[in-house]
This record gives structure tokens, sequence and C-alpha cells, in this order.
């Protein structure tokens, strides 16, 4: 099943059920994902990258690229990392359950450039719980318009 008609059938469940609360437990989880993350691209460990990476990761990233895959969006960050370096900061301003085994996080992203410019972006990932754990489904960078 590809990853658009994944997430079709997601928001069409979603719009049958009511929205559960998310738990303490949940948020704690989910927010220990998004700063491995973060961990992850500042440091540039693969391996942590892939254990909280779902394999089937779609990534959409402020330039327009889609990654697709697991290899290919850990190779992207990679050379995302190199082009663009600088401290990496992911601030989660909400999270919501679409289910029990699946969220929504929304981000303010920030690189701090050397030059002590920074390039401040929202980003929004999906993330879904399986196997005892909550890996990253999806991610979608954006740049606000100013």
């Amino acid at each position: 099943m590809s990853m658009k008609t994944t997430l079709l059938l997601l928001v069409i469940s979603l719009s049958l059920q009511a929205q559960p609360t998310l738990t303490t437990s949940q948020q704690k989880a989910i927010t220990s994902v998004i700063e491995r993350y973060t961990l992850a691209r500042e440091t540039k460990d693969t391996i942590l990258l892939k254990t909280i990476l779902s394999p089937e990761i779609d990534q959409l990233v402020s330039s327009g690229e889609w990654r697709t895959g697991i290899n290919t969006a850990v190779q992207g960050m990679l050379r995302s990392s190199e082009n663009n370096a600088g401290k990496r900061t992911i601030s989660i301003d909400k999270i919501r359950l679409l289910t029990k085994t699946s969220a929504i996080v929304d981000t303010r992203y920030e690189i701090q450039n050397a030059d002590g410019t920074a390039r401040k972006m929202w980003s929004t990932f999906i993330l879904v719980f399986a196997e005892d754990t909550w890996k990253i489904f999806a991610i979608r960078n954006m740049l606000p318009q100013k």
C-alpha cells in the first residue's frame, strides 16, 4: 500500500471516530523520539536515525525534495546536515493523537548558522506506534512566509 493511500485511509478512519486523549506517558515517549531525532541530526548518527525512523519514512523537505524510504531519507538528512551546518533546535508546539497508535507533532525547527543568522522553519512529524515503540512515519518541513 502506498504512503498516500495509507494517509488517506488514516484520515477517513479519523473522521469516523473521536480523537483519543494524549496520556502523559505517550507525550513523554513522543517527545523523546523528537529529541532523539534532533540529536541524531546534530551528531549525524545514522544508527540512531534508523532506530527512530519507520522503514517506510516519507519526508518532504523545504526545498521541495521528496525522500521516500529509510535509506533515501537518512542519506538526504546527512547531505542536508552537511549543506546546512549549524546548531539544530526542534521545539514541540503541539502533539495530537489521531488514533491510539498515530500522532501528529507540530514543531518549530531552527538552524543557527555560524554567521549568527537563523533559518526558521516549521516541521510536522507523523508518528506511528508499532511493536511497542513510536517511530517517525513522515516529516514535512516548511519555510513560513515572511
